[in-house]
C-alpha cells in the first residue's frame, strides 16, 4: 500500500513539473543510503565492536541483599535505605521501589532507586557496593544499565576467536626522513594539519590534514610516537609517517583534559561532572589507560575537593595533571598530592608503595626528579612560625630521606629540576623582619655530588622580584629575569667555576630589557628572551657560550613560543586570543626569519617530540669533532637548493614578465584597432605623436543667459 501511495506521489510530481515518465527507467535510479555514500570514520567501530549504547537508564541502581520483610516492616526499611543513600545524591519522587512477591505479601530483598544524575547512580553504587547492614544483609549494587549486559553472557565458557597477526605501520618512520626534517601540527579553524618544517625551501611541506580530527585539542606524547585527539566520548590517539591511522581508542565519556606518561606507556584521561545540588562539589573521574591495549588500569572518583592541592580546594581548585608522573622514561611510579599525605602508586599492580601514602603533615606541593625516583617536597611554616618550612628529597620506593633543609621566614617557595636530574634549584620568598615585604633567593640543591651540597645564592639587590627561572637543558647554566617592568633585568648563572671548585658563579647581567620569559634550546647553548603579552612579541636570540646578542626582532602581539627539538628552528605564534595577525612565523636559531604563515582562527602549534638519541656520548663527541666532514655533504645539498630557489625566482620572473608583454601587446592591438574612431574624433588627423599637432588659441563666444528688461524714458 505504500509503495502504490509513493508512486501516485512520484506521478502527481511528474505531472506538475510537465515530465513523461513513460521516457524515464525507475529502476536505474539508485538512491544512496542513509549516509548518502559517505562512510563515518567509525563504520569500523559498528562493524568489529560489540558496542553496548546507553539505554537510558543510567541513573538507576539495584540494591540486592536487603532483607527480607512483611508489609508492616516496609516503612522501616524503606526510610533505612532512603536514609543511607539519600545522603550522596538526590533521590527522585517516587524513585525508591522495592518490589513485593505477591504470594507471602514480603519483599523480595531488593530494591530500584532512581537518582537525578548517572553520576550520583554511579558514585552511589561505589560507595554501597558491599556496604554491611548487619552480620547477614552486605548490599550488592549493580547499575541497571549493566543487566542487559549480564544476560549475554553465555553459560558456557568459549575459548575467544583468534585473529590472524597483521603487521601494521611503522609508528617511528618519520624519523628516517632524508631531509632530517622535523613535523609539526597545527589546528586552525576546523582544520587539523601534520606538515614538515622545510625550512630549506622555505614554507612547510603538508602531510596529512582532516577536518574534525578533535572536538578541543590535540597532544603529542612525550617521544613523539602518538598524536592524541579529544572527543565527547573520550580520547583516541593515531599514529604514522604520512597517513595517521588511529590505533585506538580510550572510552571516558565528557573528557576534558588527557596527560601521557613520560614513557608513552599510560593515558591519564579527566572529566569534572556537576553536581545536581549546587552545593556540591563536582565529580571527578579519572581513568589510567594502557596506551597500546586501551584497557583501563586503575580508576580515581570523587569529589572535585578530594584532588585539589592539599585536599582543601574549592570546585575549581583541581590542578591538571592531578598524578605526577616520576622514576624516569620506565613509567614506575605516579603520583598525588592529598591532605597530609603524598600517595605514591607503583604501575606493576597500580597500587599504593608499601600499601600505604606517604604521611606528610601540611605537605603543600611536589615534584620527581626526571629521572630518577626521587621526590621533592615542600611544607609551609606552621605553628606561627615556631615550626620552620622545609624542602626534602625522598627515594621512593624505600621513602628513605635523602635530604632535608628547614628556611625560615617564608612566604613562598616554587621547585625547578634541571633536565638531567643533577641540579635542583628552590626559589624562597621570606618576609623581611618588619612583615611588610619579602625578598628573594635561591637554595641550589648538588643531587648527584656526595652528600647533596646546598648552596645558597641571593641576588646583588634581593629586593628585586623574579620574574622567570629556567634551566639550560642538560646544561649546568640557569636564567633569571629579576627586577620591575617594563624593563628588568636578565642575569646568567653557571653551578661550574673556571676551577671548577663547586661554586655556582655569575657569568653576566643584560641590563634593561624587554623580556618577562626565558626559552632556552633543547640543545643548550641559545636561549630566546621573550616579551609576551605586555611587550608585544620582542625576541632577543642570544647565545650564552659567547655572551652575546645574535640578533633581535619581534613577533607582534605573540602568544606562545616553542624550539624544535633538535634546538635548530624556533616557532613564534599567534592563537585566536587575539583577532588578529593569527598564525605563526619559523625562525632560525640565531633569530633570521624563514616564513610566516597566516591562518584565521589559530588555536595550536605543536612540534612533534623526538625520542632521544640511540648515540653513545662517545659517538655525539666524535661526530662534534669531525663536524666539518659531515657538514660538507649537507652544504653542497643546502647549495643546490639554492640554486633551485633561484632558479625558481629566475622562473617565476620570467613568466611576470612574459605575462606583462602580452597585455602590452594586446593593448597595442586595441589601439591600433581602434585608429579609424580616432582619426575620425581629431579631424581627419591619424597621428598619435603629439608633436605633430600645432597648439592653436581660439576665442569662442557664447551666449550665457538672454533677459529682457523695460527702462523707462525721462
Amino acid at each position: 500500500m505504500a509503495d502504490v501511495m509513493a508512486m501516485n506521489e512520484i506521478e502527481a510530481t511528474a505531472s506538475r513539473l510537465g515530465l513523461d515518465l513513460s521516457t524515464i527507467d525507475l529502476d536505474s535510479i539508485r538512491l544512496p543510503g542513509d549516509d548518502f555514500g559517505i562512510i563515518s570514520d567509525d563504520e569500523d567501530i559498528y562493524q568489529e565492536d560489540n558496542l553496548e549504547f546507553d539505554t537510558g537508564f543510567g541513573n538507576i541502581i539495584f540494591v540486592d541483599n536487603l532483607p527480607v520483610v512483611p508489609r508492616e516492616k516496609f516503612e522501616k526499611l524503606e526510610g533505612v535505605i532512603r536514609k543511607i543513600y539519600s545522603q550522596i545524591g538526590m533521590i527522585k519522587e517516587d524513585g525508591l521501589w522495592m518490589p513485593v512477591d505477591p504470594d507471602t505479601e514480603k519483599s523480595l530483598g531488593f530494591c530500584f532507586i532512581e537518582y537525578n544524575t548517572p553520576q550520583e547512580a554511579e558514585l552511589a553504587r561505589e560507595k554501597t557496593h558491599g556496604y554491611k547492614l548487619d552480620r547477614s544483609h552486605v548490599f550488592s549494587v549493580n547499575m541497571f544499565d549493566d543487566f542487559d549486559r549480564f544476560m549475554k553472557v553465555p553459560d558456557q565458557w568459549a575459548p575467544p576467536e583468534t585473529k590472524p597477526y597483521a603487521p601494521g605501520e611503522n609508528l617511528q618512520h618519520w624519523l628516517t626522513d632524508v631531509k632530517a626534517r622535523d613535523q609539526f601540527v597545527i589546528r586552525a579553524g576546523s582544520d587539523t594539519e601534520v606538515l614538515w618544517n622545510d625550512a630549506r625551501h622555505l614554507k612547510p611541506d603538508p602531510v596529512y590534514k582532516r577536518t574534525f580530527w578533535t572536538e578541543s585539542f590535540v597532544q603529542w606524547s612525550p617521544l613523539g610516537t602518538y598524536l592524541a585527539t579529544v572527543h565527547r566520548q573520550g580520547a583516541a590517539v593515531w599514529g604514522g609517517a604520512a597517513t595517521f591511522n588511529r590505533l585506538m581508542r580510550y572510552a571516558h565519556p565528557q573528557v576534558k583534559l588527557i596527560d601521557f606518561s613520560p614513557g608513552e606507556k599510560y593515558l591519564v584521561t579527566y572529566s569534572s561532572h556537576e553536581p545536581s545540588n549546587p552545593r556540591d562539589a563536582n565529580r571527578v573521574i579519572i581513568n589510567i589507560f594502557d596506551v597500546r591495549t586501551g584497557k583501563v588500569k586503575r580508576e580515581f572518583k570523587g569529589s572535585a575537593d578530594d584532588f585539589a592541592i592539599g585536599g582543601t580546594g574549592g570546585v575549581t581548585g583541581v590542578s591538571w595533571p592531578v598524578f605526577r608522573w616520576g622514576g624516569g622514561r620506565d613509567d614506575r611510579y605516579f603520583a598525588r598530592i592529598g591532605k597530609n599525605i603524598i600517595s605514591v602508586y607503583e604501575t606493576e599492580t597500580f597500587s599504593l608503595v608499601d600499601k600505604k601514602s606517604l604521611k606528610v603533615e601540611n605537605v603543600m606541593d611536589f615534584c620527581w626528579s626526571p629521572t630518577d625516583p626521587i621526590l621533592a617536597l615542600f611544607v609551609p611554616e606552621m605553628g606561627g612560625g615556631n615550626q620552620p618550612a622545609r624542602v626534602s628529597l625522598v627515594q621512593i620506593p624505600g621513602k628513605e630521606e635523602l635530604r632535608q633543609k628547614n628556611l625560615f621566614s617564608v612566604s613562598d617557595c616554587k621547585m625547578y629540576w634541571q633536565s638531567n636530574g643533577d641540579y635542583l634549584a628552590v626559589k624562597v620568598d621570606r618576609y623581611t623582619k618588619t612583615k611588610k615585604s619579602t625578598y628573594t633567593g635561591f637554595e641550589l640543591f648538588r643531587i648527584k655530588e656526595r652528600d647533596i651540597p646546598i648552596e645558597v645564592l641571593e641576588l646583588e639587590n634581593k629586593n628585586d622580584k623574579i620574574i622567570a627561572f629556567a634551566w639550560e637543558p642538560k646544561g649546568h647554566r640557569f636564567a633569571v629575569i629579576h627586577g620591575d617592568n617594563p624593563k628588568p633585568d636578565i642575569s646568567f648563572y653557571s653551578m661550574r667555576t673556571t676551577q671548577n671548585t663547586g661554586r655556582v658563579s655569575k657569568l653576566a647581567t643584560l641590563k634593561g630589557k624587554q623580556a618577562n620569559a626565558l626559552f632556552w634550546s633543547p640543545a643548550g647553548r641559545f636561549i630566546v628572551l621573550a616579551g609576551l603579552k605586555g611587550f608585544n612579541g620582542q625576541l632577543e636570540f642570544y647565545n650564552v657560550d659567547e655572551l652575546e646578542t645574535m640578533a633581535s626582532a619581534e613577533h607582534f602581539m605573540a602568544t606562545d613560543i616553542e624550539w624544535d627539538p633538535t634546538g635548530r628552528f624556533v616557532a613564534t605564534s599567534v592563537t585566536s586570543v587575539h583577532e588578529m595577525e593569527n598564525g605563526f612565523n619559523i625562525w632560525s636559531f640565531n633569530g633570521k626569519l624563514l616564513y610566516r604563515i597566516l591562518k584565521d582562527h589559530f588555536f595550536q602549534f605543536l612540534w612533534r617530540p623526538r625520542p632521544p638519541t640511540f648515540l653513545t656520548p662517545e659517538k655525539e663527541d666524535e661526530i662534534g669533532r669531525n663536524l666539518k666532514n659531515y657538514s660538507k655533504k649537507y652544504e653542497a645539498e643546502d647549495q643546490d637548493v639554492s640554486l633551485l630557489l633561484s632558479e625558481q625566482e629566475r622562473e617565476k620572473r620570467r613568466m611576470l614578465k612574459e605575462e606583462w608583454d602580452k597585455w602590452v601587446n594586446e593593448w597595442k592591438q586595441w589601439h591600433e584597432e581602434d585608429k579609424l574612431e580616432r582619426q575620425k574624433l581629431r579631424d581627419g588627423e591619424a597621428s598619435d605623436e603629439e608633436e605633430e599637432y600645432e597648439a592653436k588659441d581660439i576665442q569662442v563666444e557664447e551666449v550665457v543667459d538672454v533677459s529682457e528688461e523695460i527702462l523707462p524714458f525721462e
